[in-house]
């Protein structure tokens, strides 16, 4: 059982209680911001709690054992609160959240009720909903090294040991224009098309310079070359603006080896037995002696 604080309990056995939630939300960044549904801004637990926000909470669900639970938070997108071009540069990816108890008559009297993550974030118009993970969710990430065909290395990086600086797997261009969805169409990268898939995008100039995103396909046309993104880009990157592309890799032994060249680092188990050597094998004692099907 939570142990509030006497002032807190006092008023809950007053029958008429002054209580109200408080969200504070630290992203990864550092930035701090605080929301409550009640009517005034609060100070409480060291935090602005700023009322103009427009935040409510869904239900809150607790379970025992180990099961992931959490709640919803949903409320309106604007520039001095929460702005639409910051989560869809993800800077809220990740985020910490707590949740306090408030007494709004006497702010100094509030508890934590609970912490965790925020998760996915879904956006319509100037409205927005995000999921608030508990602390269990962590015990749903892979820790350590997963037995795979697949290589669980970041192309580029200390283990895998390929240099993207290279001609081969970087380029650089110009956008030159935004399209329907997260489509880009750009300048400047000569490769073939594929190279780019399942690559990073990273704006160099502009207004938002420094976004990064990672490419679902790469791909010519009539018009040139093609960038289609996994997420949509903020409204503050468009024609004009600078980026740089890296080579993409979908993690099998033969694009490393023939690629990149580089199979000697290659972080997976390319021969492990998968169902279909399972299944080529037969039944034993349905076909001859060594376990193959007879027609």
């Amino acid at each position: 059982m939570r142990a509030l604080p006497e002032a807190m309990s006092t008023v809950l056995a007053s029958g008429v209680t002054t209580f109200c939630n408080g969200w504070r939300i630290t992203r990864r960044d550092g930035l701090v911001q605080g929301f409550t549904d009640h009517d005034n801004d609060i100070v409480a637990d060291g935090t602005l709690f700023r009322a103009a926000s427009g935040i409510a909470g869904s239900e809150s669900t607790l379970a025992q054992g180990l099961g992931v639970t959490g709640m919803e938070l949903s409320g309106a997108l604007s520039d001095d609160a929460l702005s639409e071009d910051d989560l869809a540069a993800g800077l809220y990816d990740g985020a910490t959240i707590d949740l306090l108890l408030i007494d709004w008559m006497s702010p100094a009297s509030c508890v934590l009720l609970r912490r965790g993550t925020l998760g996915e974030v879904r956006r319509q118009g100037l409205a927005f909903t995000v999921e608030l993970r508990s602390l269990a969710d962590a015990l749903n990430q892979v820790r350590g090294r997963v037995y795979s065909a697949l290589c669980d290395a970041d192309l580029g990086d200390a283990r895998c040991g390929v240099d993207l600086a290279q001609a081969a797997f970087h380029a650089v261009g110009i956008i030159v224009a935004r399209e329907e969805g997260a489509r880009l169409r750009v300048s400047g990268p000569a490769h073939s098309a594929g190279w780019f898939t399942g690559g990073r995008i990273t704006v160099t100039s502009g207004a938002l310079a420094g976004f990064a995103g990672e490419v679902k396909t790469h791909v010519w046309d009539a018009s040139g070359v093609v960038l289609d993104l996994w997420q949509e880009m903020p409204a503050g990157i468009g024609a004009g603006d600078a980026f740089a592309v890296t080579a993409g890799c979908d993690k099998r032994f033969s694009t490393c080896r023939e690629r990149f060249a580089n199979g000697v680092n290659f972080r997976g188990c390319p021969h492990m037995p998968g169902n279909d050597l399972v299944l080529a094998m037969g039944v034993p004692g349905e076909g001859g002696n060594d376990g193959s099907v007879v027609s």
